[in-house]
């Protein structure tokens, strides 16, 4: 086209990455980018600058780093640009000074069929919640977070030896393409803008903090399980073992009618360690106890003693 639409892409973390390329392999013509201020990161707290950031700038593109959305040198900068269209992918609550600016709006990728799994962490509760399959939405940007009307979705099957890490991959591509495809379309003005359908159950997926991850051995194997699938490698579901702060990045459930009470564990000392749920047992198969490394169990085992559980 003659007259490409001036995009801002607003974004931080790695996943924004190949949404942010794919658009500049394009030729889209992203004219700035917005993303957090530089953070002390590592051992030397040395200043870190965000992924999107280090992307822009080695193609050249601006950034523009406000500690606060609405601080008015921030607005005045970003009116400067004057974007026809903004594009969001992992980043902050935009206030609507910001997100009304653009005559075109500004829509958002996320990564959760819309409706379901609206908020901060959608692919860790689908995986906790043994879904079979999720995708990702580009819907334009409204008051009220993730309700806005949908562009398009792309749906993407999830395995069950999908975790979080190979699940995010996975997302993270699609999403690109579908962000490149929903720009493309805003540019020719031939794209749908579907009202979200209210479902009978509608599931969420708020942000995950610590506390969430303790794992709750009074559950089903199965749904520990999806637990710990669903928060691996990062944050990583935890439990108590030899009163220490113990990660799970891997189980298995095992067929076992042996009698205990949950969250009691056997080992052998050499290859095996299986918790007790409320229905079953649980094969711990790679973890990490506080202060040492991550590695497989029989690993960890032939290192460190356990209890004579």
């Amino acid at each position: 086209m003659s007259n490409p639409l001036r995009i801002i892409f607003m974004g931080t973390p790695e996943f924004a990455v190949p949404s942010l390329q794919s658009l500049v392999e394009a030729d889209s013509n992203v004219v700035a980018v917005v993303t957090v201020p530089d953070k002390p990161a590592g051992r030397g707290q040395k200043s870190t600058a965000s992924p999107v950031k280090i992307y822009a700038e080695q193609r050249g593109i601006p950034v523009l780093q406000p500690e606060k959305l609405k601080d008015p040198a921030f607005l005045e900068a970003l009116k400067s640009y004057d974007a026809d269209l903004q594009v969001v992918v992992a980043f902050r609550m935009l206030p609507e000074v910001v997100w009304n600016m653009p005559a075109k709006g500004t829509f958002n990728l996320h990564s959760s069929l819309l409706p379901q799994y609206r908020g901060a962490a959608p692919i860790n509760w689908a995986i906790i919640n043994g879904e079979t399959e999720t995708g990702v939405t580009t819907f334009f940007i409204e008051k009220d977070i993730d309700t806005g009307k949908i562009i398009f979705q792309e749906k993407e099957p999830i395995l069950p030896t999908d975790n979080v890490g190979t699940l995010y991959e996975r997302l993270m591509l699609k999403g690109a393409g579908l962000v490149v495809r929903t720009v493309e379309a805003i540019e020719y003005g031939n794209y749908p803008q579907q009202p979200q359908q209210e479902a009978e159950v509608l599931k969420s997926a708020p942000k995950i903090f610590r506390e969430t991850c303790e794992i709750n051995w009074n559950k089903p194997a199965i749904e520990i399980h999806n637990f710990v699938r669903g928060l691996s490698p990062y944050p990583a579901a935890w439990t108590i073992l030899n009163g220490l702060s113990c990660k799970i990045f891997e189980t298995s459930v095992i067929e076992s009618s042996e009698e205990a009470n949950p969250g009691d564990f056997r080992t052998d000392h050499k290859s095996t360690l299986h918790f007790k749920t409320s229905d079953g047992w649980l094969a711990i198969e790679n973890l990490q106890l506080e202060g040492k490394k991550r590695m497989n169990t029989g690993d960890f085992l032939r290192g460190y003693r356990l209890g004579n559980q």
